[in-house]
């Protein structure tokens, strides 16, 4: 009874299907949060009788066959790339990506890391780190005696003091892009890593080669909707309610196979 196997793998792409979902509204506030999609693939068949046999003597070639499916397997997890909105907060260290990249951090393997997350924040000694306080890539240090901190839609950091009119340039935030964005690894903490399948990072200039702009005083909320996370939720709630009653008549059936006499 094959119904068995097939209907247990059904049940096992819902459960991942609902344990992505629950993921995606479990991340609804997380700033720069993509929503996540499970894909799936039917699995292989048992090619009872091909397409293209010939049938008889005569020639007669079968137009269709029988070919029997073994179920369905999960092909990826998939991000659906797309800008949250900007929400305003005020804060001189926060910056949201308008566009496409991602900011450059330093993790502390001293590999290098990427997020759309502009929460940034200062140490002590001025550094401009993330929540985590992983260092943002160019570093840049604010002055202690720095009167305000003002960020441009190019990424160049200017600060004021009390006893100058002009700004002081401390550096340029640059913006990694990469061809396939949706092959990054994610790491957790709002981190991504590039892989062999998102290709080498492509380092440039907000505003330029196809580079978001930066926008000081917000941020980028997750693209999560709400609604279409619900409704996607029942849906594969009822297909797991499906595969189940699969079962219990599968289970029907071999149980009335056994009371023959």
């Amino acid at each position: 009874m094959r119904a068995l196997k097939i209907a247990a793998t059904g049940m096992s792409a819902q459960q991942m299907r609902v344990e992505t979902i629950a993921n995606n509204l479990a991340n609804m506030n997380t700033t720069g949060y993509n929503a996540r999609r499970a894909e799936f693939s039917d699995l292989h068949y048992q090619q009872v009788s091909r397409p293209g046999t010939v049938n008889a003597s005569d020639g007669t070639v079968l137009p269709t066959g029988v070919q029997l499916g073994l179920g369905v397997r999960p092909s990826a997890v998939s991000v659906q790339l797309a800008q949250g909105a900007v929400t305003a907060t005020g804060n001189d260290l926060d910056v949201a990506i308008e566009g496409r990249g991602y900011l450059e951090v330093t993790l502390p393997s001293g590999r290098t890391a990427y997020t759309r997350d502009g929460g940034l924040k200062r140490t002590g000694d001025g550094l401009i780190v993330t929540s985590d306080g992983l260092a943002v890539s160019p570093e840049i240090v604010i002055p202690s005696d720095a009167r305000s901190i003002s960020i441009n839609a190019s990424g160049e950091v200017y600060v004021y003091f009390d006893d100058a009119a002009e700004g002081q340039l401390l550096g340029q935030f640059d913006l990694a892009g990469f061809t396939n964005a949706k092959g990054l690894e994610a790491l957790g903490s709002n981190l991504f890593s590039e892989t062999e399948a998102s290709g080498p990072a492509l380092i440039s200039t907000p505003g330029q080669d196809g580079m978001g702009l930066l926008r000081q005083g917000y941020l980028e909320a997750s693209s999560v909707d709400a609604v279409r996370e619900v409704t996607e939720l029942i849906e594969a709630q009822r297909g797991y309610e499906m595969n189940a009653k699969v079962i219990s008549a599968a289970d029907q059936m071999m149980a009335a196979t056994t009371q023959v006499r």
